[in-house]
């Protein structure tokens, strides 16, 4: 918590903040010409440059109630990270654009850049540059680059049908600890508070599995049935997921304290939760597929329903189409509203 008499972003001036928030920020082993100058310069050894933006919005992403500085930082810079590593690419930067309030303390913003810098620094990722605005919420804007290291990107088009389906990470811990945020018991398991104010995702996964021939992948932000439908839909084909009793036993007992004391269940959120930022590709039948990842599912064939001609269910759970119910995060549902994550992301939040 802030104290009242600490400085807020109204009692400093642009050039304060950023020379509160540059010496946090890590260089990078690709950075040529740091912040400073119009624009920064970053080394492309592959002469391809994979890049990708998300944002994260006060009220929508996070609540700072919950989360610190430090936090959002932390999380901006993983989920970020790990749509490169869902190409089978290395990342090489990040460029940041925040918007404040002029309430927000000084030290949040400070708290924010130590956190992307947590992150970065260890993987040689630098903080290369961006933009700072007053605005009524925070917002963090992030883009990242990436190098393929003379890879092809994995594509979600890629997967055929006869292919294992594997994922690397953990399934349901952020949409738990964010249950239990929203429930006011925190206090439960902050081990999975954690896991959704600081996700960990298994970024060298990605360049690894590219390595090893993935044919097909993304990063599971959404949910697992919905980034498994876009693959799905992407390579037109069926993806059956095994059962989660068995393809994710690990986290259903990991989970299975919080979903008893919230009175929810545990495998919605490894099938629906968002957030936990793990890998989902797709690797030919034979492969080695490599660890961390774990086989979960299969490849089939997208064939039409007899009697109507409609394509059947794209994502199938044991052999079965899932429930009625939400597949996961969507931004756009109707009634969308309040933090994301979990598998009732798409309803509207207390």
């Amino acid at each position: 918590m802030s104290s009242p008499d600490e400085p807020t972003v109204a009692d400093l001036s642009e050039d304060d903040l950023l020379a509160l928030i540059f010496p946090q920020l890590p260089l990078g082993v690709a950075t040529l010409v740091p912040p400073g100058d119009d624009a920064a310069v970053v080394a492309v050894p592959d002469g391809r440059v994979v890049v990708s933006t998300d944002v994260l919005v006060e009220g929508r992403h996070f609540r700072r109630r919950w989360s610190s500085g430090e936090d959002v930082g932390r999380r901006a810079a993983a989920q970020n990270l790990a749509d490169i590593a869902a190409m089978g690419a290395r990342p090489t930067a990040l460029v940041v654009a925040l918007v404040i309030p002029a309430d927000l303390p000084a030290s949040w913003v400070e708290g924010l850049a130590r956190g992307l810098a947590a992150v970065c620094a260890p993987l040689g990722v630098g903080v290369v540059g961006g933009d700072l605005s007053s605005g009524p919420v925070a917002v963090v804007a992030v883009t990242v680059h990436g190098d393929l290291e003379g890879r092809d990107p994995v594509l979600r088009s890629g997967a055929r049908p006869g292919d294992v389906v594997a994922h690397a990470g953990v399934g349901g811990w952020s949409a738990a600890g964010l249950a239990l945020l929203e429930a006011g018991r925190g206090e439960l398991d902050i081990g999975l508070v954690g896991a959704y104010l600081r996700p960990e995702p298994p970024l060298a996964a990605g360049p690894l599995a590219a390595g090893c021939g993935a044919t097909a992948m993304l990063d599971v932000s959404d949910g697992l049935l919905r980034d498994a439908g876009r693959i799905a839909r992407a390579s037109d084909v069926v993806l059956d997921l095994d059962e989660p009793a068995v393809s994710f036993a690990a986290d259903l007992e990991r989970l299975a304290g919080a979903a008893v004391a919230l009175g929810a269940q545990a495998r919605d959120w490894v099938l629906t939760g968002g957030e936990d930022h793990g890998l989902l590709a797709t690797f030919p039948a034979g492969a080695q597929v490599p660890a961390p990842f774990r086989v979960v599912g299969r490849v089939r064939a997208a064939l039409e329903d007899e009697g109507t001609g409609a394509q059947v269910t794209r994502v199938l759970v044991a052999g079965v189409a899932p429930g009625a119910g939400s597949p996961g995060w969507d931004h756009f549902a109707r009634g969308a509203a309040g933090v994301r994550s979990g598998p009732a992301a798409g309803q509207p939040r207390r």
